[in-house]
């Protein structure tokens, strides 16, 4: 039989709830969670590894690291043909992408969780576990990358986004659709994953600043972050990419600092573009030197853009890694 590690990093699913503490706190170790999913060694022999309980909100790049060292180590063996890793689900959608960034090779890896803990008489975790592990075990999911697998629906990590904060299908592909299910023993995929992006970095620059344009916005948070210390900006744009004339032109003054700036939209799927000529605009945008991320939004691109200074790549490197690799040339 084949093997899957799992990398067991707390969440959710680790969850109890506490009631000195008033909520639910990280309390189950991977043992404990596999004890709650009686069967799974019938789908593949497990590879248990423990990684602490962290709240997925408490995450650091180097933290993600560590645990992506725990993860290729375990793939480096031939009888694993796939790893799941197990975390809270409120930076799924960032974590995911960081590993597909850096991961190379066939075997899948799978990251869950649950929204429910533990105490909850509706906790998801088992069915969450054991299909993930379902998942890692598919032969149909080789060169797929990494995965979200989550309510059995398999979502691929440079689109995937958590799109309510406790439904149980909340995790959606909302650019590209999703990659197929788990339909009880069955792995059901109704389309290849496609070309993906990646990045050879063994460190992240830690200060990549995210700035959503809203109504009324003038650009402070730019120049502010950019007087304490900033390595480059991704900026949310309304719409199609457009924003006010005043944070373009705090952003074109980090430019001129020599900082990146990306342009993304905040819009849940889409793209930012040069269809737009008016002041704050698109065009005028990308005329004034911001990259466009492709359908990468706001907390992605900002992954993408750390790790790509992180691997030291120049500006035309950091170009290339944004763009949907469809259209890369």
């Amino acid at each position: 039989m084949s093997s899957v590690a799992v990398v067991f990093t707390g969440g959710t699913i680790s969850m109890r709830h506490d009631p000195v503490a008033g909520g639910n706190v990280p309390v189950l170790s991977g043992a404990d969670l596999l004890a709650t999913v009686p069967g799974l060694d019938e789908i593949a022999t497990i590879i248990p590894i423990d990684h602490g309980l962290t709240p997925a909100s408490h995450f650091q790049f180097p933290d993600l690291f560590d645990i992506w060292a725990r993860v290729t180590g375990a793939l480096a063996s031939d009888e694993v043909v796939g790893a799941v890793i197990v975390q809270g689900t409120d930076t799924i959608e960032e974590t995911a992408f960081f590993f597909d960034l850096l991961h190379t090779g066939p075997k899948p890896v799978v990251v869950t969780g649950a929204m429910r803990s533990a105490s909850a008489p509706d906790y998801d975790g088992p069915a969450n576990l054991r299909d993930a592990v379902r998942a890692a075990a598919a032969p149909e999911l080789a060169d797929a990358g990494v995965v979200v697998v989550l309510a059995g629906s398999i979502e691929p990590a440079d689109d995937v986004i958590k799109t309510h904060a406790s439904s149980f299908e909340t995790f959606r592909s909302l650019n590209t659709g999703s990659l197929g299910r788990v339909e009880g023993e069955r792995v059901r995929v109704v389309r290849a994953r496609g070309p993906r992006r990646h990045v050879a970095a063994t460190k992240a620059a830690e200060r990549v600043r995210l700035v959503v344009a809203t109504v009324a916005a003038d650009g402070v948070e730019i120049d502010a972050l950019r007087a304490i210390g900033a390595d480059g900006f991704v900026v949310a744009a309304t719409g199609g990419g457009n924003t006010s004339p005043l944070i373009l032109a705090a952003a074109e003054r980090a430019m001129a600092d020599g900082l990146p700036v990306v342009l993304t939209t905040r819009s849940p799927a889409g793209e930012a573009t040069a269809a737009y000529a008016f002041p704050g605009g698109g065009a005028t945008w990308v005329r004034a030197g911001a990259m466009l991320s492709g359908h990468l939004g706001g907390p992605k691109a900002r992954v993408a853009l750390a790790l790509g200074l992180g691997a030291g790549l120049d500006r035309a490197g950091l170009a290339a890694l944004l763009a949907d690799p469809v259209t890369r040339s």
